[in-house]
């Protein structure tokens, strides 16, 4: 046990200021753990969002000693001894009391995103996907919202007026998962980060990729391939051609069409002419619904390593596991 000095900001919308508390600090404890005893003692009043306390929520973002991070996550062996910790809000959104800060501004972004749109000639249960796909954008759908790559992304942490304009890594992500999506049936998702989500503004610091508690490389795997898409069309040397050849003002007309996602039909759906068999629909019930397991599915799984002929479980005179350490029979 050891007492640290810690600097926390006390305030609301309309100013605030340090405090500084002299605080118990417990081996391998982390710094919501902290704070919650501050709350106990000697700060009743402090206002601080938390939820899960294992890093898998996102509620708990500060910034400590300057660096956006999770409380929950933070330990305090990692932090300096000699100097005092010191903890702020999110420094991009606004503050609505103490640690707790307004991210609305996320979720209305998100809402302007279009949503992923399944082909038009396929029904639920229908839906195939590769592997590979899957794995493409599994990555993407292990962040947790808690908006510390937003927070420390320049253009709207140091410039306020570029909110309007710029979604933030984190809508990026989002955006290139539904672009690699092979059954997103939208054409236009690069026009929409282009013109809509401004990805053009982000010049890959990868501040965001460094600040991300499930590691996600954001800027890698995310926003570089967004760009390359998104610059394909003006840029690539066969589109250029094309336009000299096919009247560039009207291409360009194109291109200045203003992006706009309401019901004006439905593109087509997705091409299945490739070198794999066309998706088949798995059995459907009496009652229109699909079987709860995959036992009915048009394909079998892959072979069995055991044989197709073995049952299950094994008798123990068929095991043939040892342990590394023992002798071999």
């Amino acid at each position: 046990m050891s007492m640290r000095q810690f600097r926390i900001w006390r305030g609301d919308a309309d100013g605030g200021e340090l405090t500084d508390y002299q605080v118990e600090v417990n081996e391998g404890e982390v710094v919501l753990d902290v704070i919650h005893r501050l709350q106990a003692t000697q700060a009743p009043d402090l206002a601080c969002r938390w939820n899960c306390k294992a890093g898998k929520c996102g509620s708990c973002s500060v910034e400590i000693n300057g660096k956006p991070r999770l409380a929950c996550m933070t330990r305090m062996s990692t932090l300096p001894e000699d100097e005092p910790v010191v903890v702020t809000p999110l420094r991009t959104f606004p503050v609505l009391r103490d640690l707790v800060t307004d991210v609305s501004y996320n979720y209305q972004k998100a809402r302007e995103m279009p949503a992923f749109q399944p082909p038009a000639d396929l029904a639920p249960g229908e839906y195939r996907m590769q592997q590979v796909d899957v794995e493409r954008s599994q990555e993407f759908r292990k962040c947790i919202e808690c908006f510390l790559c937003q927070t420390v992304c320049h253009v709207i942490r140091d410039h306020e007026e570029n909110k309007q304009a710029f979604s933030g890594p984190r809508l990026f992500i989002r955006a290139a998962e539904l672009d690699m999506h092979p059954l997103d049936a939208r054409t236009d998702r690069k026009e929409f980060a282009s013109k809509q989500q401004g990805i053009g503004y982000c010049n890959i610091t990868k501040c965001c990729t460094e600040v991300c508690p499930e590691h996600i490389k954001i800027t890698d795997n995310a926003i570089i391939p967004m760009k390359e898409r998104v610059v394909d069309r003006r840029y690539d040397p066969l589109v250029w051609l094309g336009r000299k050849i096919l009247r560039r003002d009207q291409l360009e007309q194109q291109d200045n069409e203003a992006v706009h996602y309401v019901a004006a039909g439905r593109p087509a759906g997705v091409n299945w002419a490739q070198t794999v068999p066309a998706p088949q629909a798995p059995p459907v019930g009496a009652d229109g619904k699909l079987p709860l397991s995959e036992t009915s599915m048009y394909n079998a799984g892959g072979a069995s390593p055991f044989g197709d002929d073995q049952s299950f479980p094994l008798e123990p005179d068929q095991l043939r596991y040892h342990h590394p350490q023992s002798k071999a029979e």
